[in-house]
């Protein structure tokens, strides 16, 4: 540890962490006490001794690639099903699951389990997360359109677990008239892909998601991927799983999506998945049927749960007295976290007050500390969707929306339509709600129109993230350009008689460039130096009040307020235009 920071950790007013607490006991021969009890968690089974004995189980799919690359269409033709038909903006909304019987000689019965996720950009975080429980990622790719953004970070994110995930290509509208295919695997070559075409160990697949071409052929490839990578789980005992999705469903309460990697998950289960748990009550497969048991390497439909679990925790089991054991206790540590992160501020703040004191003491000026800057801009957003899945996507792709100078912080999150209790929230934060793909019942917006609260719901994401960036846009500090649109010379100064022997100093000027006109703005510059910007009072052609004056024509001007005009003087005519800022 480092002599400041031991100096500063000897403060009488510094709080110290539960281990430096400990430090501190042992120091006066006092003997700390770990609490069992507070410790207790649920943990995955360990992995069985003799793996090779345990029966095979189905391999886990994720269909990845760029957006409008036709991973919807391959997954609707696989699995004969009118998905494609109700995507908004082209985008898969939720993650699905699914089963594929797999053709075997051997009379066995074998499937494969695919999971779509969402195929646009601002998804990756869900990406990411298919990818932890997925054992093949087949990367989509159009023959059409090659290698884009997004099908280079699925194959960062396949390249990151390539020990663990294997790798199939699928490339997708080959009927399509004049695509070249071989360009398409050249670029992937390039990437770094190893495709089978080049002697590499990728297998390389031609579909067409439209008529169904090449889907025996890539159902049948996945599978000797599958067979090579020799998948095995325990099909009997506790159960480990993820949170696919969740949502409030009517009838059944909160519901989730769970892919079982190991263990039978059966009704009457108990379950406990983060801060949430539950018994299970029904199960159904994707396509809703009621199921009395589902193994490993599959997905099903979970309802019985008190409170809804979020998408990408684990799920585990447990009795009663277990579950709530560890639930209090994962309560406990996250609210011990918390405190850390609060006792980590107070530290800091208590810091630059020292340094201040003393800084003040010795006459010097105090030294900037890591808590001074200029304070950042917040767009504060209570984030509401249809699925916990998507919500969290959301999230993801709003936060990174912003620059040093302005950004976005997301206060709250929830699945289920807008609520009264979410407008007055973002009232107290001085927000706004964004709601993805979720009802907003009148009352609760006429609520939000009265209090001054902005509501942007859409359930296309890319226009969600289009006005989430507008409203960024607008925090930061705009630019005025002020632009030229006329000039005149002073040729003479006259004076004219006024009532009451008053004079008034009128330019005889020029128009030299572009348009005088009298509602505009001036400035009048001499010597290359602006001496004076106002408004003019009097605009005349001859003896005539005009309101403009265009190239060529001579005038008399006149400032309201000011009258040091003098011969070759240039006026100018101008438009302030207020430039937003740039992200």
């Amino acid at each position: 540890m480092k002599r400041m920071d031991m100096q500063e950790q000897s403060s009488y007013d510094y709080m110290l962490t539960a281990e430096y607490a400990s430090l501190v006991a042992l120091e006066f021969n006092r003997n700390p006490v770990i609490n069992d009890e507070a410790a207790f968690d649920i943990y995955p089974p360990p992995t069985a001794a003799d793996r090779d004995s345990l029966p095979p189980r189905p391999p886990v799919v994720t269909i990845m690639g760029h957006v409008d690359h036709g991973k919807t269409t391959l997954l609707d033709t696989l699995r004969s099903s009118s998905v494609a038909k109700g995507e908004a903006g082209g985008i898969t909304q939720h993650i699905g699951a699914f089963s594929v019987p797999v053709p075997n000689p051997g009379g066995e019965k074998r499937t494969i389990t695919f999971l779509d996720t969402p195929g646009h950009a601002a998804f990756s975080a869900m990406r990411a997360r298919g990818a932890s429980v997925t054992d093949i990622v087949v990367l989509v790719v159009a023959a059409d359109d090659g290698i884009m953004p997004q099908t280079k970070e699925v194959l960062e994110l396949v390249k990151k677990d390539s020990n663990k995930v294997g790798l199939v290509v699928a490339i997708n509208k080959v009927d399509k008239p004049g695509v070249d295919v071989s360009k398409i695997e050249t670029a992937l070559l390039a990437e770094g892909v190893q495709l089978e075409t080049f002697g590499g160990d990728v297998p390389v697949v031609h579909v067409s998601g439209l008529t169904g071409q090449g889907l025996p052929t890539l159902v049948e490839t996945i599978s000797l991927v599958a067979e090579m990578q020799d998948l095995r789980a325990e099909q009997k005992g506790p159960i480990h799983g993820y949170v696919l999705e969740s949502r409030v469903d009517k009838g059944l309460g909160p519901t989730a999506t769970v892919l079982i990697l190991r263990g039978q998950l059966t009704p009457g289960m108990g379950l406990i998945s983060g801060l949430a748990h539950g018994k299970v009550r029904l199960l159904k497969s994707p396509a809703g049927e009621s199921l009395k048991a589902v193994g490993p390497g599959t997905a099903a439909l979970v309802s019985g749960w008190k409170e809804l679990p979020k998408a990408g925790d684990e799920v585990l089991t447990g009795t009663d007295g277990e579950i709530k054991k560890a639930l209090a206790n994962r309560a406990r540590k996250a609210d011990l976290e918390a405190t850390i992160q609060d006792a980590e501020a107070i530290n800091e703040s208590r810091r630059a007050e020292r340094e201040l004191v003393q800084s003040e003491a010795a006459g010097a000026p105090a030294a900037p500390t890591r808590a001074t800057g200029t304070e950042k801009k917040e767009l504060r957003l209570i984030v509401k969707g249809d699925v916990s899945g998507t919500v969290e996507a959301v999230c993801g792709a709003v936060v990174g929306i912003g620059n040093h100078i302005a950004g976005v912080k997301v206060v709250a999150q929830g699945v289920g339509e807008v609520s009264e209790s979410d407008v007055m929230r973002a009232k107290a934060v001085e927000g706004m709600i964004v709601a993805f793909s979720v009802n907003i019942p009148r009352p609760v917006k006429a609520m939000a129109a009265s209090q001054g609260v902005k509501i942007l719901e859409s359930n296309i994401i890319y226009a969600l993230m289009d006005e989430v960036k507008k409203n960024v846009i607008d925090l930061l500090p705009t630019t005025t350009e002020k632009r030229v649109t006329g000039e005149a010379n002073v040729l003479q100064i006259f004076e004219i008689q006024l009532k009451a022997k008053q004079t008034m100093k009128v330019a005889g000027c020029r128009v030299i460039n572009g348009v005088v006109e009298k509602n505009k703005k001036a400035r009048v510059v001499r010597n290359g130096a602006t001496v004076f910007e106002g408004s003019l009072e009097t605009l005349k052609h001859l003896k005539r009040d005009i309101m403009e004056a265009g190239k060529g024509l001579e005038c008399g001007m006149a400032f309201d307020g000011w009258d040091d005009l003098r011969e070759g003087d240039l006026i100018q005519m101008y438009q302030e235009i207020v430039k937003p800022g740039q992200l």
